[in-house]
């Protein structure tokens, strides 16, 4: 900022600088608005579907890569319930609706940890799944793009499938090495 204050007044141009901060400060607010209720909706959905069970339905649909992914908890756990909504939030393409979801498992797998304090194999294997945040329906890039003029917002889902699922293949085999690798030396060097 003190660069481009600088460069400002080094070539006279301190007027098209207030105008920018000025247009970048009204474009930040109306960014966060937008994105405040589309995320206040899907929250209090997924809330709702909580409180209605689905949950534990998630849970037993994804409880054979559950088990294979989080050996640690039973499919059934508050951990892995969370996770699986979290997972949900992720595929939904709802972006940091999905961080609240993401913090309750963290919290859930924490209270299980015999190391306090230190992330387990687990708690790595959901930040990695988490990351690699695999979406079948980007909806809050298809918001964004549709809020900035595109004709065909979610003409880019082809290419966010391709590169989703990439990062979470990668993300689960280097893991599973690692984690391997932790169990047979001790820890990661």
């Amino acid at each position: 900022m003190l660069i481009s204050i600088l460069c400002a007044l080094a070539t006279g141009r301190m007027q098209q600088l207030s105008d920018a901060v000025l247009s970048g400060a009204g474009d930040a607010v109306e960014l966060v608005i937008s994105l405040l209720g589309m995320m206040c909706l899907w929250t209090g959905l997924m809330k709702i579907a909580d409180a209605g069970g689905i949950t534990r339905i998630l849970s037993r649909v994804f409880a054979p890569v559950m088990r294979r992914l989080f050996p640690d908890y039973e499919p059934e756990s508050p951990a892995v319930r969370a996770i699986c909504m979290n997972v949900t939030a992720n595929l939904l393409g709802l972006g940091n609706a999905a961080t609240p979801m993401g913090i309750a498992a963290m919290k859930e797998m924490a209270k299980r940890n015999p190391i306090p304090g230190t992330a387990n194999n687990s708690m790595a294997m959901f930040v990695v799944i988490n990351t690699a945040s695999i979406q079948l329906l980007p909806t809050m890039m298809g918001v964004q793009r549709a809020r900035y003029g595109s004709a065909t917002p979610f003409d880019v889902v082809p290419a966010v499938w391709v590169t989703s699922f990439a990062a979470l293949l990668v993300g689960i085999v280097m893991a599973k090495i690692l984690e391997g690798r932790r169990e047979k030396h001790g820890s990661l060097r």
